[in-house]
């Protein structure tokens, strides 16, 4: 008995050792401005296409410095420099700290592990424990993805970590749940891959949202120089020639009035579906996930301004009549949240909260969709995207330009058209939403 408590006392104090070294090395290397080497994260200053700024790892070691790309961006009223890390005014801060934080925790983890074994260790030596040593994701990819996916999940984007779970998944069936090097994807896999998603009924459009996605996590894994690669494999395997068919569920003005003017007055259980519906398509097709934390405070004036979720990209929309008069329904039947729609019950979710809530209120909206285009007469699937797609269909119809068209929807992928509709305002696209109700 005598004995094991004794190995507890000297375990405890092995690890309070431990503790404190790692402590000490963490004020030298992030408080000592006089020291040769520091870590930090920071924000560097050429903004992305979006307006955002990168965030990076820095790691300095005998006047010499290398730089690690986080999977983060934000903005410089977003970022406090002195701390290395998001501020209040950042919507997911917590969350984004904590993968900071993570991120950080290895590097001075490496850099101790580095300085027992060699006290006059170079940053090459550095470099090469942090990104391979440290991270066998270069010998597997799946560790690599799972880690990404975390990142994700951390920050609040579980929209895009289910992206990334359902194609990792995909790929393991693919190859029979293997391991799998980045060095052995190359076109051929990708080629039959694509061909064992087609065999099992795939089409264009779901093919084409797997390899992007595959294709957007091999390019982090490139960017954090994981591996290195002579010819990228998605410059011989094109995604772009995966066309999908256009829009197959748009709704014409016609049918968009009989929704509008439907009698609700038997069917109350069904007002807020329709009133998402019509607020998603006077809104330029906001998405549900933008609409479900849509908040009061993101009314300014006579404007809705707010990020959307999936580009990141600031959008503003002029409240038009019709968007006026669903915001004046939801004052008066307010549930006393910062939220405006009765979505969110509760103010301050965590992300796992957020996106439980979603999914469940997503199908129950849908499927209130479906008994409305039943009394609408509608013989066509009505879905939540349906409003987008239709609002686009509609200013077509109305003899619309395609430009104006993509930029009103946020079409961040059309480059030409972006370079063309930087100079334009707000106003060319709120005279574009007025012919949808005038």
């Amino acid at each position: 008995m005598k004995i094991s408590i004794l190995w507890f006392f000297a375990f405890l104090l092995a690890s309070l050792r431990l503790h404190l070294s790692i402590h000490l090395l963490y004020l030298c290397c992030t408080q000592n401005q006089k020291s040769m080497s520091s870590i930090k994260v920071v924000l560097r200053k050429k903004a992305l296409s979006n307006g955002s700024f990168p965030i990076f790892l820095r790691v300095t070691k005998n006047r010499r410095t290398k730089y690690y790309r986080t999977p983060l961006n934000t903005t410089l009223q977003e970022w406090n420099e002195d701390t290395g890390s998001f501020n209040g005014k950042n919507g997911g801060y917590i969350q984004k700290n904590r993968v900071l934080l993570k991120i950080k925790d290895r590097a001075l983890k490496t850099y101790y592990d580095l300085e027992l074994e060699k006290e006059d260790f170079s940053l090459e030596d550095f470099d090469k424990h942090f990104r391979v040593d440290t991270n066998p994701a270069s010998q597997d990819v799946f560790r690599f993805w799972d880690e990404i996916i975390e990142e994700m999940r951390d920050a609040g984007r579980m929209g895009n970590a289910k992206l990334y779970h359902d194609a990792s998944n995909s790929i393991k069936r693919f190859i029979g749940f293997k391991s799998l090097r980045f060095t052995e994807i190359d076109a051929t896999f990708l080629n039959k891959y694509d061909a064992f998603l087609r065999s099992r009924g795939g089409t264009d459009g779901g093919i084409g949202v797997k390899m992007r996605t595959i294709r957007a996590m091999y390019n982090k894994a490139l960017e954090r120089n994981i591996f290195k690669v002579e010819k990228h494999p998605f410059h011989v395997y094109k995604i772009s020639r995966l066309k999908g068919k256009g829009i197959k569920r748009a709704l014409n003005l016609e049918q968009i009035n009989k929704i509008h003017n439907v009698d609700l007055a038997k069917y109350p259980h069904l007002i807020n579906y329709r009133n998402y519906f019509m607020f998603s398509f006077y809104s330029r097709g906001m998405n549900f996930a933008d609409m479900i934390e849509l908040k009061w405070g993101d009314i300014h004036g006579e404007r809705i301004r707010y990020i959307r979720n999936k580009t990141k990209r600031p959008f503003s929309v002029k409240i038009n009549p019709p968007l006026k008069a669903i915001l004046d329904y939801y004052r008066e039947h307010s549930l006393g949240t910062k939220y405006i729609f009765p979505i969110l019950l509760y103010n301050d979710l965590t992300p796992l909260q957020l996106d439980h809530r979603k999914k469940k209120t997503l199908a129950q909206y849908n499927k209130g969709l479906k008994e409305i285009a039943n009394l609408c007469g509608i013989n066509q699937a009505l879905s939540s995207y349906v409003a987008r797609h239709s609002y686009a269909n509609c200013l077509k119809q109305k003899g619309v330009a395609t430009d104006i068209i993509g930029e009103s929807l946020g079409h961040a992928d059309i480059k030409i058209t972006q370079v063309y509709l930087k100079e334009l305002g707000n106003e060319i696209v709120d005279d574009a939403v007025e012919v949808l109700f005038n």
